[in-house]
C-alpha cells in the first residue's frame, strides 16, 4: 500500500533537507561562538564537571562546533561533519550533562532534559552520517 503523503514528501524533500541541515548546523555554530566570548566561564564549567583535559578539549570543541556546523549548513562533507559532531555530542552528554552527579548550584532535572535532548541531536547526526552520497534529496 502506497503512502498517500509520499508525493508531498517527495516535493518537500529538498527544502526539508536544507532546513534541517541549517537548523542543525546553527545548533552547533552559535554555542561554538559563545564559547569564544565566554571562554573562561566555559572552561570553569568544564572543570566543575571534572572533564579531563578541559583546556585542550575546549580548544578542540570550538572549531569542531563552528566548522562542523558550517559544514552541515553548506552541505560540505556532511557525513564526516555529522559523524564528528555526533561523537562530540555524545562526549558532551556524558561529561557535561551528567545528571547522576551532584554539583553546587546544579539542577539534575535540567541536566537530564539536556541529556535526553542531546540524544535526539545525536540520533539526527547519525542519520545524516549514514546517508549515502547521491541518495540525498
Amino acid at each position: 500500500m502506497k503512502n498517500p503523503l509520499d508525493p508531498l514528501l517527495d516535493r518537500l524533500s529538498r527544502p526539508m533537507d536544507l532546513t534541517g541541515r541549517v537548523l542543525l548546523g546553527l545548533y552547533f555554530v552559535v554555542p561554538g561562538l559563545m564559547k569564544v566570548t565566554g571562554f573562561a566561564g566555559t572552561l570553569a564549567y568544564m572543570e566543575l564537571h571534572r572533564v579531563p583535559l578541559a583546556l585542550p578539549l575546549l580548544l578542540l570543541t570550538i572549531p569542531l562546533q563552528v566548522g562542523g556546523g558550517l559544514a552541515l549548513m553548506a552541505n560540505w562533507n556532511t557525513r564526516t561533519a555529522a559523524f564528528l559532531l555526533a561523537g562530540m555530542t555524545l562526549l558532551i552528554n556524558v561529561f557535561m550533562h551528567d545528571f547522576w552527579n551532584d554539583y553546587p548550584g546544579g539542577d539534575p532535572q535540567h541536566e537530564m532534559q539536556n541529556f535526553i535532548k542531546n540524544l535526539g541531536i545525536f540520533a539526527g547526526l547519525l542519520l545524516l552520517a549514514a546517508r549515502r552520497p547521491g541518495r540525498q534529496p
